[in-house]
């Protein structure tokens, strides 16, 4: 292949290491990640960052490499043990500033004479040069209250009661620390952070970005410099629990004030980015308040006139992320189309959109470069690698190659694109992935794989744990519907799952495996569900209904009982959206007679893996737990595996290893 920067001094394995010739959970957790590009200020050079992982340590760590946007090759500039973090070019290119350990450090671009410019208290999150150089803003930990008895009562120093008055006591993966995250500002003299910069949001008890994914990109400087926009959700407690109501504040480092540039706007308001010429500023928006998987719109507004105009909204998408173009007259953008991530841009005096991109494939992160976007491109079948995307063709040209030696020595499975006519006439698009060496001349076990989110696009994305290629390596057939609830097919198809997750969905879920499973090569008696959160949902309610169309179940994650999952999960807004509210009152919602498990799990009858976190604050252990004892006081046969350090993922190597493990013998035992 030409123009690729193969990086295979990054595989430092013998060819021996790679003798088996399908992937492996060992292979997977070897494979490098390669993160964003960052393309410097002259618009020639990019460097990016390759994550890799120590399965017999369990850790982590990142470095930097460096490259041309045409394809020179690339070398790696960074080696450090701690690894690199918020890394970015200085205004003229000679520099690239990165965090550290809390500390911002900066470097010559081939990553020499590293110097430490901060000296925070308490240390840095996460910073952003200004676009001259001369400020920098940074995110750091503020503690707004006290939450532990010891430190409440000095003198009960082993005391670790928590006290809390509020709701959202706990969130996703941890527990209320009364810490806020703050964004500070300072100046940057002689390349260096002077004293320890000014808080934002001073006394203020709301953090930004918002908690618990929020980064850097919700914050933003202007490109004079001069004032600062941030995201936040100004609410606290029980308001914070039932809303989605984020806010775009600008921040003026010249006098100090503040205003909402998005007052009146009730849902989701973030990742702001100013034009080139700083006269509009652009944002993400949803317009309805605890709706998290609303539409999501591209808002343009005029900074001399506060004119607002929405972009998209006569386009029947849902956007993923934007960029400016090099001028204020086009902004290119990210949407999924038909279960596939594509690149596209509009003009945004005329709103006239074209998508760019088109294939079997997902674009992941994406910055401009000329006349070309830089962006990430993976499938099913491959990680991410960076791409160069001429703008005007919309054909790409592979920049990085970082699994190649793996990829060399593997085999990959085909994947079809099939359309199923669903229970009320309509056309559902489902995946079918085939193993390596498929010969339709036999029988094969088959996967009905059932998405989480719920609104989140069965699309081609390359997961470390949910791993089609890792699944038909082990010769089985995966079966992925795109049922209702996912975006990609237009706002109605998304949206029809609030309310009905034990309706439509499900029936499409059965049209999908119904359908493929009439192929010859797949044996009807050997088909499993698996599935993690909604999808640990799914399979929850699949076992109650299935007619004995599935030989085994797995979940990971999965919401059971509805009732007392809204008595411990945090996000209440989701819950009211889509189940329809609280379980208590004078009117109970549906949803919970006609929708939750474990009014159905006297019908199961089938042999289970139950997977979760016990750190898992969003669908909290409870859920597992219960429908493992309804399985073992009905003498089902069952196991359940808890991960004490994991919350709703499994993000360890060696825990993700023997998530596999478990995950494979299970289904070897009850399908092959």
């Amino acid at each position: 292949m030409k123009n690729v920067i193969a990086l295979a001094g990054l595989a430092l394995m013998t060819i021996g290491s790679y003798a088996q010739d399908r992937m492996t959970p060992e292979l997977l957790w070897d494979l490098k990640r390669v993160g964003a590009a960052n393309v410097s200020p002259d618009g020639k050079m990019m460097f990016y960052s390759i994550k890799t992982y120590n399965l017999e340590k369990s850790s982590s760590k990142s470095d930097l490499w460096l490259g041309g946007v045409d394809g020179l090759p690339a070398k790696q500039i960074t080696r450090t043990a701690a690894g690199e973090g918020d890394a970015q070019w200085s205004p003229d290119g000679t520099k690239i500033y990165f965090l550290q350990d809390g500390n911002i450090f900066k470097m010559d671009v081939n990553g020499r004479n590293q110097e430490q410019v901060s000296t925070i208290e308490g240390g840095v999150n996460g910073f952003k040069l200004s676009p001259d150089g001369t400020k920098v803003l940074f995110i750091k930990d503020v503690q707004m209250f006290d939450v532990s008895a010891n430190q409440v009562h000095e003198d009960l120093k082993d005391a670790n009661a928590r006290v809390y008055d509020d709701l959202m006591y706990r969130h996703w993966g941890g527990w209320e620390d009364g810490k806020r995250s703050h964004v500070f500002w300072a100046k940057m003299v002689d390349g260096k952070v002077e004293g320890q910069g000014l808080d934002l949001m001073p006394g203020q008890n709301y953090d930004s970005p918002n908690n618990p994914f929020g980064g850097m990109e919700q914050i933003t400087w202007s490109p004079d410099g001069n004032s600062i926009v941030y995201t936040c959700k100004k609410k606290e407690g029980k308001e914070y629990a039932v809303s989605t109501n984020t806010d775009l504040y600008q921040y003026s480092v010249v006098d100090g004030k503040t205003i909402n540039l998005s007052e009146g706007m009730m849902g989701y308001d973030n990742e702001a980015a100013f034009s080139p010429d700083g006269k509009k500023i652009a944002w993400l928006s949803m317009e309805k308040d605890g709706f998290e998987a609303d539409k999501n719109d591209i808002i343009v507004m005029d900074l001399a006139s506060k004119k607002k105009e929405n972009l998209t909204a006569d386009k029947d998408i849902t956007v993923a992320g934007f960029i400016w173009g090099k001028d204020a007259s086009t902004i290119y953008y990210k949407t999924c189309v038909e279960a596939t991530y594509q690149l596209n841009s509009i003009d945004v005096a005329s709103k006239k959109a074209k998508q760019l991109t088109t294939g079997i494939h997902n674009y992941t992160s994406f910055t401009l470069a000329g006349d070309r976007l830089i962006a990430g491109k993976q499938s099913m079948n491959h990680p991410t690698d960076l791409y160069s995307v001429d703008i005007a063709t919309g054909t790409d040209k592979q920049l990085t190659d970082a699994n190649k030696a793996i990829y060399d020595k593997i085999k990959t499975g085909e994947i079809e694109k099939r359309w199923v006519k669903t229970t009320d006439g309509k056309q559902e698009l489902v995946w079918v992935i085939y193993p390596p060496d498929f010969d339709k001349t036999k029988k094969y076990p088959a996967l009905l794989y059932c998405q989480g989110g719920p609104q989140s696009a069965v699309s081609q994305f390359f997961s470390y744990r949910w791993n089609f290629q890792l699944m038909a390596a082990n010769d089985y057939i995966i079966v992925a519907p795109n049922r209702r609830g996912l975006p990609g097919f237009g706002q109605e198809w998304n949206d029809d799952i609030s309310g009905d997750w034990g309706g439509q969905p499900m029936d499409d879920y059965l049209s999908a495996i119904d359908e493929i499973k009439k192929e010859p090569f797949i044996d009807e008696d050997r088909i499993g569900a698996i599935g993690a959160s909604y999808g640990g949902y799914s399979v929850y309610y699949l076992a109650g209904i299935h007619d004995n169309r599935f030989k085994t179940f797995i979940s990971h994650c999965g919401l059971y009982n509805l009732e007392s999952w809204y008595g411990t999960t945090e996000e209440l807004f989701f819950a009211n959206e889509d189940i329809g509210g609280p379980y208590y009152g004078e009117k109970i919602p549906e949803g919970y007679i006609k929708n939750s498990p474990h009014r159905k799990a006297h019908k199961w009858n089938t042999p289970m893996l139950i997977f979760h976190g016990e750190k898992d604050f969003r669908v909290p252990l409870n859920q597992g737990m219960e429908a493992f004892q309804a399985l073992q006081l009905q003498d089902i046969e069952s196991r359940l595996i808890t991960f004490p350090t994991e919350n709703h993922w499994v993000l360890s190597p060696q825990n993700g290893v023997y998530w596999h493990r478990e995950f494979y013998n299970w289904l070897d035992k009850y399908l092959k």
